[in-house]
């Protein structure tokens, strides 16, 4: 059997270009991707995805969205992509040994947060341990946070922070920081923002909700307690395209290169939300680039 549409991944991105394409009854298969829901799942409350004037939670609104794409004859797989084959037509998609043919494709993988590796990160991720501070920055009104991380998003963080936040800690491994000069300049004349140099966040405190920070000195090897209500994670972030690469155009930090948002190095296959998008990085971003995606795959199968 041949599809009309698979769709790769079941965040906001994928699930609304499946809501759209369900809607012109393609009848879109998702391989929804063992971490489906994708970076909403981190987030406990999210406040700034449209008609949601209370909130919603991340985990909640990925439900209504799949059961939304579910009612207009979506089918889901739930696995991850293995293999794809992208050099004729039909496009092939394997998860495991089963592999699935479609006259279009569109990619929304995503991306995944790097985080530190420590267990009480992991632990509080949600419960004061972010990777989004444009997500969960206005939950830290008049609290103290940390910034983990010394490149141009750490420092748009740190900045972003200080909306909210009464202090803000960068604690960076090196002397010197990667980002921009224009942006250290910045960072550097905002008296909200202090600077842990050769530092490392060597364990986050709390039980329920971050409480502190123990920080360690690379220098000397010297732990100290910092009190502070959140830790934001900005050390980067990784493309779920290692399938894809040398099978589509991908730029050099491993993101799917798309023009016009959306349309792909491939003809048929194309392209939505974080796996393309290492800027905006927002739930509803994402979900527009999926309609956009849908729209194209539309008018791609119309030809």
């Amino acid at each position: 059997m041949v599809e009309k549409v698979i769709i790769l991944g079941s965040g906001p991105a994928g699930l609304s270009a499946a809501i759209y394409t369900a809607r012109e009854d393609y009848k879109p298969l998702v391989i929804s991707g063992f971490e489906a829901g994708g970076q909403l799942l981190l987030t406990t409350v999210v406040e700034n995805f449209p008609g949601f004037p209370e909130g919603v939670d991340g985990t909640e609104l990925i439900t209504l969205m799949r059961r939304q794409a579910e009612r207009f004859g979506t089918r889901f797989v739930d696995g991850n992509a293995t293999e794809v084959d992208f050099t004729k037509k039909p496009f092939m998609v394997a998860v495991g040994e089963n592999k699935y043919y479609a006259e279009c494709i569109i990619i929304a993988t995503g991306a995944n947060a790097k985080w530190l590796g420590i267990e009480s990160e992991k632990r509080l991720r949600g419960k004061g341990v972010s990777s989004c501070a444009t997500c969960d920055g206005p939950f830290f009104k008049g609290k103290d946070v940390l910034v983990v991380g010394g490149g141009d998003t750490a420092l748009e963080d740190a900045n972003f922070l200080t909306k909210f936040a009464k202090s803000v800690t960068i604690v960076h491994r090196r002397d010197a920081f990667r980002a921009s000069k224009a942006m250290q300049n910045k960072t550097f004349s905002n008296n909200k923002i202090k600077v842990l140099w050769n530092s490392e966040v060597e364990e986050i405190l709390g039980e329920d909700k971050v409480t502190g920070a123990k920080i360690k000195n690379a220098v000397d090897g010297e732990v100290s307690e910092m009190r502070v209500d959140g830790v934001f994670i900005a050390i980067g972030y990784t493309p779920n395209t290692a399938i894809f690469n040398g099978k589509i155009k991908l730029d050099e930090k491993g993101y799917v290169s798309a023009i016009d948002e959306v349309v792909t190095s491939v003809d048929g296959i194309f392209v939505a939300g974080d796996v393309a998008d290492h800027f905006y990085r927002q739930a509803a971003t994402a979900s527009g680039s999926g309609v956009k995606a849908a729209l194209k795959a539309r008018e791609y199968l119309s030809r």
